[in-house]
């Protein structure tokens, strides 16, 4: 990669507090786990971390508490050479913490998740002022859901007006404000999330995800102001519609086992952010994307299982990728 992108992402420090079992239990009811353990990630950890392990420069903006799992996830994350010295520390408030069940049966990974957002609901104008004169220094900005919704508004109104790309990921799925839309390039929700957020049905059967209802979708969001719309499909792989009506699919990338689902689609946006930044077509950066994600689920565990540079360029020349691609990528 001879040039690094320089990524800005706005978003949440969550540590996941993980449980695998074989069956999750009903009301009232306990069962035996398989394992525990726990992961640093939230949403903003899991992209800013993906988009340096892919070789780009990233500064990330949150909070989180005077704790141990705030101390832990500052070490982890600037590990991976990430710039944290717009993570401020909150007194009197807990990190966030992700509250992850995992179900595994018959091989397949399923996840629930309940958030306890802390110290990501402290993060404020006064953290990310800086940006209305220094964001231009960025090619691309990454939002999520689990920051205040004012300041997400305020950093993407900026880099719209600095020509800066902001790509926004509305997850977890709570109301979008359709003040925010006309600022954002790239609204890249899940198949769960496009329903809820655009309140309609998204049928899925034996033949795959119903293309009408996906299309009524993308016409609702994009009728309320995102300019492009990519919905991410899981096993199905993922639909791009561009503001000038153009649709383009991806298929998967198919793994021989799934392990954790935790983190694909974080790790689906920020391939796909850095793909753009080097200025590759939209076709290969959705490509670029679901080659990254596909190595995610492969391991237990939402940061750890992000994977380097190398492990997706390898598994893109096993695949047998577009060989344009492979040379962008690498060039």
């Amino acid at each position: 990669m001879n040039r690094k992108p320089k990524i800005l992402v706005v978003g949440s420090f969550v540590m996941d507090v993980i449980a695998t079992t074989h069956v999750v239990p009903g009301r009232g009811e306990a069962v035996y786990g398989t394992a525990f353990q726990t992961a640093c990630g939230g949403k903003g950890v899991n992209q800013a971390v993906q988009c340096a392990r892919l070789g780009a420069e990233v500064t990330i903006i949150g909070c989180v508490g005077n704790d141990g799992f705030g101390t832990e996830l500052k070490r982890e994350v600037a590990a991976q050479g990430v710039d944290i010295s717009h993570v401020r520390t909150v007194e009197g408030v807990t990190t966030g913490v992700g509250h992850i069940t995992l179900e595994v049966k018959n091989g397949v990974a399923q996840n629930r998740i309940v958030v306890i957002p802390g110290a990501n609901l402290a993060v404020e104008h006064d953290d990310v002022a800086w940006l209305e004169t220094g964001i231009a220094q960025f090619d691309a900005v990454l939002l999520q859901l689990e920051i205040p919704a004012e300041v997400n508004l305020s950093v993407a109104r900026w880099a719209h007006k600095a020509g800066v790309a902001v790509l926004l990921n509305p997850a977890p799925a709570t109301p979008l404000d359709d003040a925010l839309l006309p600022y954002v390039t790239y609204l890249i929700p899940n198949e769960q999330e496009a329903a809820q957020e655009s309140g309609r049905p998204l049928r899925v059967d034996d033949t795959g995800v119903n293309r009408s209802d996906l299309k009524a979708i993308v016409k609702v969001f994009q009728a309320r102001g995102a300019a492009n719309v990519i919905v991410t499909l899981g096993e199905y792989g993922a639909l791009l519609a561009t503001q000038d009506g153009v649709y383009q699919g991806v298929e998967s990338v198919r793994m021989d086992a799934v392990a954790d689902p935790t983190g694909a689609g974080d790790s689906f946006v920020a391939a796909f952010c850095i793909a753009l930044s080097m200025g590759m077509s939209q076709a290969l950066a959705l490509s670029f994307a679901v080659h990254t994600a596909a190595i995610t689920v492969t391991s237990m565990g939402a940061m750890p299982s992000l994977p380097m540079l190398d492990q997706v360029v390898h598994l893109m020349e096993e695949r047998k990728a577009d060989p344009l691609l492979v040379e962008a990528i690498t060039a």
